[in-house]
């Protein structure tokens, strides 16, 4: 199962950092990643990371590198996605998942189809 937290309302070029616990099973052998879907969108990736947290992965489209970074700490079942310098095109549900890498045989997957457990999703609004 995967829980994430932090969302909330923030003015544009604040920050909020979104956490994701997971539990009932260990993910440290897994990637995970962060997707977002904004009101009447599709979901779309985000960020990912490898297993081990040495490699990262960011959306090239939605200009979050530089702004968005994501981190895990296996010993604590978690990952994190710090976000700085938000604008209102952030708006989204954020979800976070966790993709089995000894199947999808990619370290920083970034399709919605490579993963196989998703939270229920933590809202963010960005107000202007």
């Amino acid at each position: 199962q995967l829980v994430e937290s932090g969302g909330g309302l923030v003015q544009t070029g604040g920050s909020l950092r979104l956490s994701c616990a997971a539990s009932g099973r260990s993910f440290k052998n897994y990637a995970m990643g962060w997707f977002r879907q904004a009101p009447g969108k599709e979901r779309k990736f985000v960020a990912s990371i490898s297993w081990n947290g040495d490699s990262t992965y960011y959306s090239g489209s939605m200009n979050v590198q530089g702004r968005f970074t994501i981190s895990r700490d296996n010993a604590e079942n978690t990952v994190y996605l710090q976000m700085n310098s938000l604008k209102p095109e952030d708006t989204a549900v954020y979800y976070c998942a966790a993709s089995n890498t000894m199947v999808v045989l990619s370290p920083t997957p970034s399709a919605a189809y490579q993963y196989d457990y998703w939270g229920q999703g933590t809202l963010v609004t960005v107000s202007s």
